[in-house]
């Protein structure tokens, strides 16, 4: 018996490169040569908006754990050394 290895990345590998070319001719055959800058420029600004709002949730983030750290120890001195 045999035995068959169905992992998933074997089975939906990285396309080579004639079939990047075929998947770039179907893009062009189907919106066009003026509708592809209009799609990357939208995509483009999609990642861009995306990576903004990531960065902002990062920071009010840290800005919410510096200000708990300040609210815990306001004079920067540990409870354990209080004594």
């Amino acid at each position: 018996m045999a035995i068959v290895n169905l992992n998933p990345v074997m089975l939906f590998g990285m396309p080579n490169a004639g079939e990047l070319v075929i998947t770039l001719l179907i893009i062009v055959v189907l919106f066009g040569g003026k509708k592809i800058p209009e799609l990357a420029k939208g995509l483009g600004k999609g990642i861009r908006e995306f990576n903004e709002a990531k960065d902002g949730i990062k920071n009010e983030i840290e800005a919410g754990v510096k200000e708990k750290d300040k609210i815990q120890s306001p004079s920067g001195n540990t409870p354990s050394s209080n004594a």
